[in-house]
């Protein structure tokens, strides 16, 4: 028989409200929009418990032989937040600013976000404290080498399954795989998505991401009787996801009037040419230099008088200090964490129409479920089926949310937030607990 996981309390006992002041904690940011749903489901206090805290936090130590001969030793992180649900599922990010606190809310995201979009994952994180892009292509593959050796007793494809996010790619994937080949004697296929085509990867993974924010924009501008084409579009962040958005945006009609990456943005009333500004990142690596608009700031983007924005870049860039000047009628998160909890009601209050996070990037996850599913099968599907799939998925689960929003009256944030943790907890209580 199942566990009773209900304590013997009227009420759940949270965690004092004042340290979700702190918007530059991204878990505390997280776990806010938790407690609000958890709240509202009514969520038994030691499930409670049980879902606000990570299963398995690790910290390696990652020592790295340098081009020069020196030794330089990086500090390494992966987190498993949750994986009642199956394996556990989440990027490895490089960059300076990786911490754990980090990782563990990235971690807890990736979790919700597999469930809004009810796949059978659970969550994780990982990310190594280094600067990618003063690294060597050999440097980068050591790193990557002996970060994966550092994690391996998590991986697998039945226990915790890595992909790319920020500043990881197609390559380090292959060599994250290959790593965990040569260690279990045989090639695994599986332990890894977002890898080349060539090597098990699947059809449509690149664009994923950015496909489902296109996908879920439209939903939304369906729901509020918004017409798709002229309709106008900022995008800060113009990498993987917001390059391949925009494009595929201009595609159904859309103006998109400004672009930015770490370098600045670019504002044109008149639209971006988005295939040349994309040329030119691919010839330039950023868009420095790139002539087709005026020059803004990250955060004067923000404030641009617009239809859409997306933000595509990291997290807490609106935060209670700048929502009361966004003036786009719909934000498409397609960043992890785009948007601080203080600012919510900000947003809400104005009448922006938020896409949450969890729900608008969960395209990429979608199609690593799918490349997983066919690495597992040995047979793989052409890009119109896995766009088609893709499509059915990301538009069944804005219904869904959209369903919930209306039916409990409150933003698609926390019906994204209630659908997931409901789904999470259901698991929980038919699993119980292993004493």
């Amino acid at each position: 028989m199942a566990t009773d996981l209900r304590l013997p309390t009227d009420k759940i006992v949270r965690p004092d409200k004042d340290r979700f002041l702190n918007e530059d904690n991204p878990f505390e940011a997280m776990m806010s929009r938790f407690d609000r749903a958890a709240e509202l489901l009514d969520l038994e206090p030691g499930l409670y418990k049980v879902l606000r805290h990570p299963e398995k936090q690790i910290v390696v130590s990652v020592p790295v032989l340098m081009d020069n001969g020196e030794v330089e030793v990086f500090t390494g992180y992966r987190v498993l937040y949750n994986t009642s649900r199956g394996p556990a599922k989440g990027g490895i990010r490089f960059d300076l600013n990786v911490t754990l606190e980090e990782v563990k809310a990235l971690a807890a995201w990736m979790t919700w976000k597999c469930a809004v979009v009810n796949l059978p994952f659970g969550g994780s994180k990982g990310g190594v404290v280094c600067d990618p892009l003063k690294m060597s292509v050999g440097e980068l593959e050591r790193l990557t080498r002996r970060y994966t050796a550092g994690i391996i007793s998590t991986l697998g494809p039945d226990s915790d399954v890595p992909a790319p996010d920020v500043n990881t790619n197609e390559r380090v994937m292959a060599w994250v795989m290959d790593t965990y080949s040569m260690h279990v004697r045989h090639t695994v296929t599986a332990v890894v998505t977002g890898k080349p085509v060539e090597m098990g990867g699947s059809l449509g993974r690149r664009e994923a991401t950015g496909r489902g924010c296109m996908i879920v924009t439209k939903e939304a501008l369906r729901h509020l009787k918004m017409p798709v084409p002229g309709t106008t579009v900022a995008v800060q962040g113009f990498g993987n996801v917001g390059s391949v958005a925009a494009d595929l945006l201009v595609k159904e009609g859309c103006k998109i009037i400004a672009i930015s990456d770490r370098t600045g943005g670019y504002h044109d009333p008149a639209g971006i040419d988005v295939r040349h500004a994309i040329e030119h990142v691919k010839k330039h690596r950023t868009l420095e230099g790139y002539l087709g608009g005026e020059r803004i700031t990250n955060e004067e983007l923000l404030m641009l008088q617009v239809d859409v924005l997306l933000p595509a870049a990291l997290e807490n860039v609106i935060t209670s200090k700048n929502a009361s000047k966004v003036r786009a009628k719909v934000i498409c998160e397609g960043a992890n964490g785009p948007t601080s909890a203080a600012a919510d009601a900000i947003l809400e209050e104005n009448g922006v129409f938020v896409i949450p996070d969890i729900l608008a990037n969960a395209g990429g996850v979608t199609v690593s479920y799918f490349e997983w599913v066919q690495d597992r099968g040995g047979y793989f599907w052409t890009e119109d089926v896995v766009n088609q799939r893709l499509t059915e998925i990301m538009c069944r689960s804005f219904a869904d949310v959209l369903d919930l929003s209306r039916r409990h009256k409150v933003n698609m944030r926390t019906a994204a937030y209630m659908l997931s943790i409901s789904r999470v907890a259901t698991v929980h209580r038919l699993r119980g607990i292993y004493a």
